[in-house]
């Protein structure tokens, strides 16, 4: 009868014991023991590891190569949602950075450095086209030019400047019409046309919204222009 008191405390001990040793092979939490999953043939994933894709500059999803400037260029989305202009990780034109507009949106870059020149947006439904003209005829030789439409693009546009923006390398410049979703990025002094570029066509057809289409996004690498030494 003496005995009875050891060994109803061994007993709890061993009780305790096998339970917290099964509680750590279920739970994953005790060292030396497989986790349930893999018991059960599932992969054994580390709770602390992050889902997510790694992003660099302006959110894509490859660095650029060197001398390259990363970009990224958002139409606005109907005339709800303004567009958006980055560079190399800084917002150059968006509704939060409160410089966006119905029409289009233009950020002029030096080339050179990728620092921001200038950033404006122009009315193209009831604004003067010559503001337009009077921003694009100056610019230097290597200057980048990053457009994104917003709500109309398009109804006070001339073929002078339609043929301006055309000279930047653009090849929608020509067809761009009411409504339509536009973003481009081009050079002046460019021999080529852009390969950056993308245009989304106004139709009822195919139209997300209700009198718009979708928003259209461009992103990539840039190459940054080279200083000509004499």
């Amino acid at each position: 009868m003496r005995l009875a008191g050891p060994v109803r405390i061994i007993v709890v001990i061993l009780t305790v014991g096998l339970t917290w040793i099964l509680a750590g092979i279920m739970l994953g939490t005790q060292n030396g023991f497989p986790r349930v999953q893999q018991i059960l043939g599932g992969s054994d994933v580390s709770s602390t590891a992050d889902p997510r894709p790694r992003r660099y500059k302006c959110g894509l999803p490859q660095p650029c190569p060197d001398k390259h400037l990363a970009f990224r260029v958002v139409s606005g989305a109907a005339n709800v949602i303004g567009p958006k202009i980055c560079l190399e990780d800084k917002m150059l034109m968006s509704s939060v950075q409160n410089n966006v507009g119905r029409g289009l949106n233009i950020a002029l870059v030096n080339g050179v450095n990728g620092e921001l020149i200038e950033a404006k947006c122009f009315d193209m439904w009831e604004g003067d086209v010559s503001q337009l003209m009077n921003f694009l005829r100056p610019l230097h030789e290597g200057t980048l030019v990053l457009l994104a439409s917003y709500d109309d693009p398009a109804t006070k546009m001339t073929e002078d400047a339609r043929k301006l923006i055309g000279e930047l390398g653009s090849t929608s410049s020509k067809d761009v019409a009411f409504r339509d979703s536009w973003v481009f990025v081009g050079a002046k002094g460019v021999q080529d046309k852009s390969p950056f570029e993308q245009l989304i066509k106004n139709s009822k057809s195919t139209n997300k919204y209700e009198g718009w289409p979708e928003a259209v996004e461009l992103e990539g690498c840039v190459p940054q222009r080279t200083l000509d030494l004499e």
